[in-house]
């Protein structure tokens, strides 16, 4: 039996195909490429590009634009409430004013009614001594003037001269007659008598 000894024993491996180079090849191919596309992705700053300094100036003008509207909208709402209050205090003096027309007028118009009043009370007595009062003629009692006692409204002067006659005796028949020459005269009347008043001014009824 034959020994062989462990210095003489050569380990042997299979060579490589053709096909199993090929790949191996690509491998490593494919393995640089995706490295240096990774190398050059990592080299790449994206904030030094032309689309990022437009967004970025596109962000601050549309920042400064928020300012601006926000500043507006504070002046804008600082005026509106300004105005607010402004009509506020407006229509309360508004209010106030026409309150005290209100009572103006209500014055006014007591006042009117007052006037009216006393126009129509003074009216009434002006008609009232207009019918009790006769004047200088000769008169009807009952028809003409009203029955009772007559004075002479102011002192008479020496020339007045009255006299009550029966009504329908056109003068003829003299009940009573006075030439007074001074004074305020008194006549009663009754009714069927007539009433003459010459120069004595006027009379009134008591």
């Amino acid at each position: 039996m034959n020994t062989v000894s462990d210095s003489t024993v050569k380990e042997t491996k299979p060579p490589m195909s053709k096909s199993g180079k090929i790949t191996l090849a690509a491998v490593l191919a494919a393995g640089l490429v995706i490295g240096g596309i990774s190398a050059g992705m990592a080299m790449i700053d994206p904030t030094a590009s032309e689309e990022y300094a437009t967004a970025v100036s596109h962000v601050q003008v549309a920042a400064t634009d928020r300012d601006t509207y926000q500043r507006e909208l504070s002046e804008l709402t600082t005026k509106h409430d300004t105005l607010v209050s402004e009509i506020a205090d407006r229509e309360s003096a508004l209010e106030k004013r026409e309150s005290a027309v209100g009572e103006k007028e209500s014055k006014v118009s007591d006042a009117e009614a007052a006037v009216k009043t006393r126009e129509k009370a003074v009216g009434t007595a002006e008609t009232e001594a207009a019918a009790n009062t006769v004047s200088d003629g000769t008169w009807s009692v009952d028809d003409d003037i009203k029955p009772g006692s007559y004075r002479a409204t102011a002192d008479v002067g020496s020339t007045c001269y009255w006299a009550i006659y029966s009504s329908g005796s056109n003068g003829g028949d003299i009940i009573e007659n006075d030439i007074p020459g001074g004074g305020r005269p008194t006549v009663k009347l009754s009714k069927g008598q007539d009433f003459k008043s010459s120069r004595c001014g006027s009379w009134k009824k008591n």
